[in-house]
């Protein structure tokens, strides 16, 4: 899957969880790619992060970040 389409589904799973409040926002976003999107798609997310994770909206590059830091420990 092209970046481009990860960047723009990861954003719009942050603003469905935008009005719960910032914590939150990151919490379900990072539960949510972790729960629904197949090893290779997450993979994919965590590889443009490392490249500079331009595109991603804050609350969804921070939930990326967690669930790197998530896969990081397991």
């Amino acid at each position: 899957m092209m970046p481009d389409k990860l960047i723009y589904m990861a954003n719009q799973i942050g603003k469905f969880f935008a009005s719960q409040g910032p914590d939150e926002a990151v919490a379900g976003t990072a539960d949510h790619i972790k729960k629904f999107w197949d090893p290779r798609m997450r993979a994919a997310i965590l590889a443009h992060l490392a490249a500079g994770g331009s595109g991603l909206d804050p609350f969804v590059r921070k939930a990326v970040e967690q669930l790197k830091d998530m896969q990081s420990k397991s």
